[in-house]
């Protein structure tokens, strides 16, 4: 948690890192939001919606900032959530508005229409983009639990949404949720999560599937029907995510000369 809230990004342009989560229908993205704000706030919260329904939850863009502490001060990350992707054509996340997202166009609230992706007004989108605007780390967040279940048109929808973030350069990883539903060994104890070989071979899965290296599949248990912070639970969620500043200091390592980065 030190780490975390001493991280500043690798240049001074941006004061926060703004990560965004995709994924299918009740994967777990805005839970992970909830986890981690309750890890800070230092009780379980449910500030953004979420459950288990068979379409998409948020059908607005949101942009959480997370406090250190009900009455601290903003913490160096900003959580950006979006509406479920859906097998479907003309259902769920649009792939178009991934890309308004990622280059900062869609406003925090906007409501997402399936059936027509973000028109950016013209004014507007003529406007140079700040770098804090933008996005600086995706993370696909995915159920361990339907991994082997998932569809070939949904696979081929975050194929296409790869393509996008590897052509813009982004920092990428894989949230892979639900662990203790997925293994009972697991879910006797959290700690047994990296000694479970059902859940190496799920990682191994996903890496093969996405395409992204089994280093990047990060194994987490959201909070979803606990009523206090258990310590195991909040290691692997704050260990996800000091690896995605992490990542993002590497995009910027990556877009930004030496001279941009603060002494």
């Amino acid at each position: 948690m030190g780490l975390i809230r001493s991280h500043k990004p690798l240049i001074s342009s941006a004061s926060r890192v703004r990560i965004l989560m995709v994924g299918p229908v009740g994967a777990g993205k805005s839970s992970f939001f909830n986890s981690i704000n309750s890890i800070f706030t230092g009780h379980v919260t449910s500030k953004a919606m979420s459950g288990s329904a068979g379409t998409s939850l948020t059908v607005q863009f949101r942009s959480y900032p997370v406090n250190d502490g009900r009455e601290g001060k903003p913490l160096p990350f900003v959580l950006c959530d979006t509406m479920g992707l859906e097998e479907q054509s003309g259902a769920g996340l649009d792939i178009e508005d991934i890309s308004s997202i990622l280059q900062g166009h869609i406003p925090d609230r906007y409501k997402f229409n399936p059936a027509a992706p973000f028109q950016p007004d013209e004014q507007k989108s003529s406007r140079l983009v700040s770098l804090q605007e933008k996005i600086h780390c995706v993370v696909y967040v995915i159920d361990a639990t339907k991994i082997s279940l998932m569809s070939e048109k949904l696979e081929e929808k975050l194929s296409a949404i790869r393509r996008k973030v590897n052509y813009i350069g982004i920092a990428q990883i894989v949230l892979m949720t639900k662990v203790d539903e997925a293994c009972p060994f697991v879910e006797e104890d959290l700690e047994n999560v990296y000694f479970s070989s059902y859940i190496k071979t799920k990682v191994q899965e996903v890496s093969s599937r996405l395409g992204v290296p089994v280093s990047c599949v990060l194994p987490v248990k959201n909070y979803s029907q606990e009523l206090e912070l258990e310590l195991n639970c909040d290691v692997l969620l704050l260990t996800a995510l000091q690896q995605m500043l992490r990542f993002a200091d590497d995009y910027f390592d990556d877009i930004h000369p030496v001279e941009d980065k603060p002494v």
